[in-house]
């Protein structure tokens, strides 16, 4: 199967999770899948400071940079595939 593809279903299979993963697990799962689907990071800090859900998912997305999409991709199918079990 294709990385794409394989990046597909484990988007897919994200979201029918048995159980919730931990916050920092989704955080983690979120700034895979920005990373390699927009790349680099491309936005501005978020600007309420007292917004800390909105600058954790910055920062994590932000630890990212210059990763590549390919790595982003195989790096989420490996933490989805773990998640599933």
């Amino acid at each position: 199967m294709e990385l794409k593809e394989q990046f597909e279903k484990a988007i897919a299979d994200s979201k029918s999770l048995t159980e919730k993963p931990s916050n920092d697990t989704l955080l983690q799962i979120y700034s895979l899948y920005k990373q390699a689907t927009d790349g680099d990071i491309n936005i501005e800090p978020p600007s309420n400071p007292f917004d800390f859900v909105a600058k954790a998912k910055y920062e994590a997305w932000a630890a990212l940079k210059g990763k590549s999409t390919a790595n982003a991709m195989t790096d989420y199918v490996e933490l989805v595939k773990k998640l599933k079990g």
